[in-house]
Formats: structure tokens, C-alpha cells, sequence
């Protein structure tokens, strides 16, 4: 039976009223890296507290000296009684090696065969499959594991307004939504950005323009963001998405490619609806669950099906300008004229 997994939160809270906790393994889990650093920073200075002077570092992949964990254990310094044992995973995959090798550490610190170490392992979120493997049980059932969430957007403000309190420092809600837009998708850069800000400015309000001077836009997004503007109808924001992933050289066929399966998706149900089908089954046969159904009937309301009708052929029209071939009524950029799609696809009678 595996053990409850903690939230970042609810760590950070336990360990500020527990003063005097110290468990022998911990797992942090997660695919945001910041959040993953101070929650090892923050057990790893726990450790400090009880004297744990000697730390020892691992960065493991599949292919890796695994047997290092073992001679990590074994070796005793003439200097410190307590060490820290850091193993990272950045793949999450330890392979045929890294599997036994970890069940065998999980099952030593379950039996605390090993008292004189503190064993904090990091890696990224586990799928469903990694985490019914051997190894993977074996560390649920043996270590405090804490999982580190990934921060959308529409927690981005808060979790921004939260680091800015911490520095004494606040912006109005406008500003806000400004800085936003500079760091989503970045959350590393955006810490650093505002550490930056407690540098630069006094404490208390911050106002706009120093802002705008201030931060730089180090947004970084992906393509199932720009589907979920796009089908939520943000038009602006769409738009910023995809000018973002062209810059940071993403391919185009792969941005076309699905935004062409959501208008699809979005004619076949459109085409079900007037046909007077039953909706509900064929939005489960088509896998759309939980928010890309709000944003999927959301656009059906918006979109007429003669107008999925004009938005399939504008993206066949995309595809054969990439591929060299200058299609009438269209601009000769491709990538401009996805974004002519993008914008008919949330507003569209915008254009």
C-alpha cells in the first residue's frame, strides 16, 4: 500500500510546524524544476539544522553508475557522522539498472538499515504506467513523497502576488496580468525576475512602468496552449502564443497539424448536432473530457458549421503554402496566415 503523497503546500507547512521531523527518504516529484529545488533546499537545510554536514550529489539516467548509491551508503567519512544522500533523475526512467538498484535502496531505508543517512531523491512527474512499476511502488511505500504542482496560468497571478509579498513589494491588478504575460510558461525566469524586482525597487507598490522596464518577456509557451486559447476564443492571446512559438522555432506543420484536429473535431460535432445525434456519447468517443470539453462546446456556440467548412480548407491551404505552393486570396507567409486561422478559429467573424 503506498503511501499518502504529499502537496508542495502542505509540506512546507508540516515542516514549519514539526521543527523537529526529520525522515530518512524523501521523493520530490514534479515537473516544474523551481519548485522541485526549494522543496529539496528546504529539507536539505532541515538536514543542516540536525547536523547533517556531508553531502553527496548523484545525477543518474538509465545508463548510469547506479552502483554509486550503494558506496554512497557504505562510505563513512573521519569528519561526519550524517550525510545527505541527493540522487536526481531528470528522465524518470532509471532503465534495468536503476530499477533494482532503487528498490534496494527503498527497502534499506524502510528497515533503516541505514541510520546515518538522509536520502532525498528528485525526479519529474510520473505517468500512470512509471508509477505502477516495481521500483516506482517501492519508493511510494518507502519514502515521504512530496509532489510539486506545475502552475498554470490562472494561478500564475496568485503565485506571483505570493512571491512579491515575500519581498514586501505589490502591483495592482493590470500589472499583474502585464508581468503575466511576460513570464508564463517560464517559472524559473520568473523567480528570477522577481528577485530582481526586490533588488531594484523599495519595498511596497510597484507601479506599471517600472514594470515594463523592469521585466523582461521571458514567456515560453507550448502548442496545447495556443489550442486552448484558441478554442476559448482569446484571440489576443492566441496570437501572442503563436508569434512565441515561432520565435522559439517550433514547426509549423506540428502548430498546423493540431489546430487542424480541433477544427475537425469541431465539424464532426457541429455535422452530429444538425443531424440531431446524441451529443454526449460522441463527446465521450472522442476522448473530450474535463476543460477541453468547456472549451469545445464553448466553440461550438461560436462557430457556424459553414464556417468549419471555410476554416478545413484555409488549413489545407496553410499546408501547401509551407510546402512551397503561393495559393490564391492567401498571403505567401505561412506562418501570417496561420495566424489569420487562429484568429477566424476564436473570432470568427473578426476577419
Amino acid at each position: 500500500m503506498m503511501n499518502a503523497t504529499l502537496k508542495y503546500d502542505a509540506f512546507a507547512r508540516m515542516m514549519q510546524t514539526n521543527p523537529d521531523r526529520l525522515d530518512n527518504f524523501y521523493c520530490v516529484t514534479g515537473d516544474e524544476l523551481l519548485l522541485r529545488n526549494e522543496t529539496v533546499d528546504l529539507i536539505r537545510q532541515r538536514c543542516r539544522d540536525k547536523l547533517y554536514n556531508e553531502r553527496i550529489s548523484l545525477v543518474l539516467e538509465a545508463n548510469g553508475a547506479w552502483e554509486k548509491i550503494q558506496e554512497s551508503l557504505q562510505n563513512t567519512s573521519l569528519f561526519a557522522d550524517l550525510k545527505i544522500l541527493e540522487i536526481t533523475l531528470p528522465g524518470g526512467k532509471p532503465g534495468r539498472q536503476g530499477g533494482p538498484a532503487l528498490i534496494q535502496l527503498a527497502e534499506q531505508l524502510r528497515g533503516n538499515g541505514v541510520d546515518d543517512v538522509c536520502v532525498i531523491l528528485s525526479l519529474p512527474k510520473l505517468d500512470k504506467t512509471t508509477l505502477n512499476t516495481k521500483w516506482a511502488k517501492a519508493i511510494w511505500d518507502s519514502a515521504v513523497v512530496i509532489d510539486t504542482p506545475t502552475i498554470a496560468r490562472e494561478h500564475l497571478p496568485t503565485w506571483i502576488k505570493q512571491r512579491l509579498a515575500l519581498q514586501n513589494q505589490r502591483v495592482d491588478d493590470e500589472t499583474l496580468s502585464m508581468i503575466v504575460d511576460k513570464v508564463e510558461g517560464n517559472l524559473f525566469a520568473a523567480h528570477q525576475e522577481i528577485l530582481k524586482l526586490g533588488l531594484m525597487y523599495p519595498e511596497g507598490f510597484i507601479d506599471a512602468q517600472a514594470i515594463y522596464q523592469a521585466v523582461h518577456d521571458v514567456a515560453r509557451y507550448d502548442v496545447f496552449q495556443l489550442t486552448n486559447a484558441t478554442l476559448a476564443g482569446d484571440a489576443k492571446r492566441a496570437v501572442r502564443i503563436l508569434n512565441g512559438l515561432q520565435s522559439e522555432g517550433e514547426a509549423l506543420p506540428l502548430v498546423l497539424a493540431l489546430l487542424t484536429r480541433e477544427i475537425r473535431t469541431l465539424y464532426t460535432l457541429a455535422l452530429a448536432r444538425q443531424q440531431g445525434r446524441e451529443m454526449t456519447s460522441l463527446f465521450k468517443s472522442l476522448g473530450i473530457f474535463g476543460p477541453r470539453d468547456r472549451l469545445i462546446r464553448a466553440s461550438l456556440e461560436r462557430i457556424q458549421l459553414k464556417q468549419l467548412i471555410g476554416l478545413i480548407q484555409h488549413a489545407s491551404d496553410i499546408d501547401r503554402l509551407f510546402k512551397g505552393f503561393p495559393v490564391p486570396g492567401r498571403l505567401l507567409d505561412a506562418w501570417q496566415e496561420l495566424q489569420r486561422l487562429v484568429i477566424k478559429i476564436a473570432q470568427p467573424n473578426a476577419l
